[in-house]
This record gives structure tokens, C-alpha cells and sequence, in this order.
């Protein structure tokens, strides 16, 4: 980081991450000092690209599919090149160099970001999930070089904690995800459990459903903690605290009586503090190796058609 772009590129991806992504933030601060950056550089790529998509203002369809069209090119271009001159991707160029990060995950993650521009709702989980693969499955595959976790039995529960994040994320913004036009819980759940979320009302239905997504969102999560084994301990410790800190938004949705309409689901300061600090020095959640790997597709095992082992389910 001897240059001076890259190093400012660098804390302009420290500041994004800090700015838009706490609990990702309060969590790295378990890693090494020398991994941190990077974690950096990964989120700020993934919010860049998210906010050409929702932040334009009243821009085109067109003119925000050309723009990130555009984005998608220059990281392929700068990252041939070896270097970039942009302001986020100098770092991210830097980081998947290093660490030999696929680049066709972020051409995945760039395929689902697309489809945000045109597609507003999904009928089944498994069609959230073709578009989950790649804005949050994928991510936890960008990750795992970063932390260390080359081990093959880390992949699956890395994507599974993806999807995990992905699906609190869906549960709490419910709201916020209105007001863009979009619906992220399937049509096919809202039609099973009779709930309508453009009522923006807490009825007897829309707790059923909530609890039936926060199931499925917990299956994930006990999934994505299968793989803490396969990682160094201290990256183990960072992953476990992001972990307990996202999951506990559900805990906040329960709490508060499955209202997603009148205030956004969130977890304190302090409180992400104190894991992270705790995390710093404690044993990671799941340190123990589990009993045979996640060798599940995760949407097979959040839909229920497969144990996280790999078994079929009980009859």
C-alpha cells in the first residue's frame, strides 16, 4: 500500500464500509490488522454497484443498466491492467489480486445487481434464489480467500451465510423495499400464509409468515456455523461475532412483534462493541469441528428438501 492511490482507495473502502455496513465494520476489527483492508475493499465493490442501482435518483432503467454495465467493464479492464485509477477499485483490484479472489464472482454478483433493475418481485424461494447466488451466496466465496478458509468444506457454509445476511436483510427492509417498488419475500409464501406486505399492517398472517422466514433465515445461519471449523481461529472469532450481530436483527423483528413497518429492526452500537471486543479474545461460536460437512445445496436445506449433513430429510 506504498502507493498513494491505492492506500487512499484503500480508506475510501474503510470509510463506505464503515459508513454503510456497521455490523461488517465492528467485525473486522477481529482480523488481523493486515486482512481488514480487504474485507474493505469487497463491501465497497458490492455497494458501489448496489447504489448505480437504487441511489440514481430518478435516472432511466436504461441509463443505470448502462452505468453499471460500465463499472462491471472497467473492474474487468483495470483488473487485466493490474491497476486501477478508480476510487474504489484501485483497492479491489489490489485485493483479488492478492489473494487470487475468481473474478467471475463479481461478474455474478454484477448479473444479480442487473436484475434489480427490471424484476420487482419472485414467485418461489428457489427463484429469490437464482438471484440470491449471486448478490449474496457469491459473496461469501469473495470472502473466504481473505480469511484464510481454503479448506473445500468452507465453501458451502460460507454461501450459506450469505444468503443468511441476505434474508435478514429482506425481513427487516420490508418497508424501505416498498417504497422501491420491489418485494423480496416469494409470492408463493405470501399466498400460502394469506399476507399481503403492501398493507403495511401487522395482522394475524403476517406474524405466521414472518415466523415461517425467520425459520428459514435460522436454518441458513445453522448451516453457515458448520463451516466456523474450517477457518483460522481468528477469522473463525470475526465470522462468529458478524454471525451472532446479524442474526440478532431477527431476534429485534420478534421483539417487535413482527413490525418491519414502523422502524428498522437493528442491533445497538454497544452492543456490536461488546462482541466484537469479546470476539477479539473469546473462542469463536461452533469452534468444534462438526460431525461430517454441509454438503447441502443451501437453498435446498432453507426450503427443507435437505439436512445441512446432506441427508434427506425425516418423512
Amino acid at each position: 500500500m506504498n502507493d498513494d492511490r491505492l492506500g487512499a482507495s484503500y480508506r475510501r473502502c474503510r470509510a463506505i464500509n464503515r459508513a454503510h455496513g456497521t455490523t461488517y465494520y465492528w467485525s473486522t476489527t477481529v482480523l488481523a490488522r493486515a486482512q481488514r483492508p480487504h474485507v474493505h475493499a469487497l463491501y465497497a465493490f458490492c455497494r458501489f454497484a448496489d447504489d448505480i442501482v437504487d441511489d440514481l435518483g430518478d435516472a432511466p432503467v436504461a441509463d443505470r443498466a448502462a452505468a453499471l454495465f460500465a463499472f462491471g467493464a472497467q473492474f474487468r479492464r483495470d483488473l487485466a491492467a493490474g491497476r486501477s485509477e478508480h476510487e474504489v477499485l484501485a483497492a479491489v483490484v489490489d485485493t483479488v489480486r492478492r489473494y487470487g479472489i475468481d473474478a467471475e464472482c463479481f461478474d455474478r454478483f454484477l448479473r444479480s445487481m442487473a436484475m434489480d433493475l427490471t424484476i420487482t418481485e419472485y414467485e418461489t424461494f428457489a427463484d429469490l434464489c437464482a438471484y440470491m447466488e449471486g448478490s449474496a451466496a457469491v459473496i461469501g466465496e469473495m470472502m473466504l480467500p481473505v480469511l484464510g478458509g481454503r479448506h473445500p468444506a468452507a465453501r458451502e457454509p460460507a454461501r450459506a451465510l450469505g444468503l443468511a445476511f441476505q434474508l435478514t436483510n429482506f425481513l427487516r427492509d420490508v418497508d424501505e423495499d416498498l417504497d422501491r417498488g420491489r418485494v423480496y419475500i416469494p409470492q408463493a409464501d405470501l399466498r400460502r400464509f394469506g399476507a399481503d406486505p403492501r398493507e403495511r399492517a401487522v395482522t394475524a398472517e403476517w406474524r405466521a409468515l414472518m415466523q415461517f422466514e425467520i425459520e428459514r433465515a435460522r436454518t441458513l445461519y445453522r448451516q453457515a456455523d458448520t463451516g466456523l471449523a474450517f477457518l483460522p481461529p481468528r477469522s473463525a472469532r470475526c465470522i462468529a461475532a458478524a454471525r451472532e450481530l446479524y442474526s440478532a436483527i431477527l431476534a429485534e423483528i420478534e421483539r417487535a412483534g413482527y413490525d418491519v413497518f414502523s422502524g428498522r429492526a437493528s442491533v445497538s452500537t454497544a452492543r456490536k462493541l461488546r462482541v466484537a471486543g469479546a470476539a477479539a479474545i473469546g473462542r469463536p461460536l461452533g469452534s468444534r469441528r462438526p460431525r461430517g460437512s454441509a454438503r447441502g445445496r443451501v437453498c435446498d436445506v432453507a426450503m427443507g428438501t435437505r439436512k445441512p449433513n446432506g441427508a434427506a430429510p425425516p418423512t
